[in-house]
């Protein structure tokens, strides 16, 4: 994607190194803390999404525990960025990097100088595309995290339980659906996106759902960044060309819980107020603002997708790979980056909704009671 552009990108960003290395960023243990394993050099996406600070604070702390010093950086969803601070972590002498891409095709050229200085590459949650510096992919099973969105919807609307479990008596709709993705530059978009179609399809096959704006394919439904407001804007656009008097929206598949409040947002703004008119939305990653729209009856349910776990398993595969052994994988099929099939380790995500939060966040410890304000 854009490749030419990008190696220009790459060029000037060169002039920047020093200032990017330090902008957006939190250094690991400082100058003068040197852990006993090396450096290692983590490059996380943003910190405007609160997932990605609890990826970054738990993959920190588990790498100092197990004795290394730690180089985490935030770029601010700018790939210049991001790409000069992996250049300062291999000028800095990391020993390995476990990078979260913004998009998983742009590194391809910091990735081979990794590479060519022996620096193994843990990709973390994203895929990255195009190279062969990539050692082995930590992240969650994406077509299930996809489904379970879906079956969000679906058991909201009465249809499924939120196993995909066909409910006896279910409701016949026809229930209006609006469809939202990912970025496109981001590899588990499609897999959220195959995901959840695998399971709606054959109810919009059958008339139960139906897509008033049309728009089904993900490259009409893809929200550039994940951002909230381009979900916004595109909600508010459908909502006043395709929902008027009586024709109301009843479910949103969304991919992301930034997404989903930009959603609640234009719904808010269109005069839909929560209650029986309220339509099922679901969600992604179970951010603090969302759990409590959860409560609040604004959002249907996220997908919980546990930073602890995910930043666990980067590190076992990171640790592992430096003392030259092989990490435990559990897929060799479904990632292949353009180069290769990169052996993989896919984590188990669930489901949350209101009935279930204390016993998925709160007894897991990942939210207070407090915080959510239960």
């Amino acid at each position: 994607m854009k490749k030419r552009a990008i190696l220009s990108i790459v060029a000037a960003s060169a002039m920047v190194v020093g200032l990017a290395a330090c902008s957006s960023g939190d250094s690991g243990s400082g100058d003068g803390g040197e852990g006993e394993g090396g450096l290692i050099g983590v490059a996380m996406p943003t910190k405007s999404s609160e997932r990605w600070i609890n990826d970054g604070d738990a993959v920190k702390s588990q790498l100092e525990e197990a004795g290394y010093e730690v180089d985490l950086q935030y770029a601010e969803d700018d790939i210049p960025v991001q790409v000069s601070q992996i250049e300062n972590m291999i000028t800095k002498g990391a020993v390995a990097l476990i990078v979260a891409s913004i998009d998983g095709t742009t590194l391809t050229n910091v990735l081979a100088d990794a590479e060519a200085a022996d620096i193994p590459v843990i990709a973390y949650d994203r895929l990255l595309r195009d190279t062969t510096a990539v050692s082995y992919y930590a992240t969650f099973d994406n077509f299930l995290v996809g489904q379970q969105q879906a079956w969000t919807v679906t058991n909201g609307l009465g249809l499924t339980e939120l196993d995909g479990t066909p409910i006896d008596g279910a409701p016949a709709g026809p229930f209006n659906v609006e469809l939202f993705a990912g970025s496109l530059d981001d590899n588990n978009a499609f897999f959220f996106f195959d995901g959840a179609m695998d399971v709606l399809q054959p109810f919009i096959d059958a008339g139960t759902i139906v897509i008033p704006s049309g728009q089904t394919d993900i490259e009409q439904v893809a929200t550039l960044r994940w951002d909230g407001e381009t979900a916004q804007s595109r909600m508010e656009d459908i909502l006043t060309s395709e929902y008027s008097g009586d024709v109301r929206v009843n479910g949103i598949l969304s991919p992301y819980d930034g997404i989903s409040r930009g959603i609640i947002s234009a719904l808010e703004g269109s005069g839909y107020t929560v209650g029986a008119e309220w339509p099922v939305i679901s969600g992604q990653d179970a951010e603090l603002d969302s759990v409590k729209a959860i409560v609040a009856g604004e959002q249907y349910g996220t997908i919980f997708k546990d930073t602890r776990d995910l930043a666990a398993k980067a590190v076992e595969m990171t640790t592992a790979v430096l003392a030259g052994e092989e990490p435990e994988v559990n897929n060799t099929e479904d990632y292949d980056n353009g180069e290769f099939v990169v052996p993989s380790f896919l984590l188990e995500p669930s489901i949350v909704v209101k009935d279930n939060i204390q016993e998925q966040l709160v007894d897991t410890g990942y939210w207070t009671a407090d915080e959510i304000g239960l």
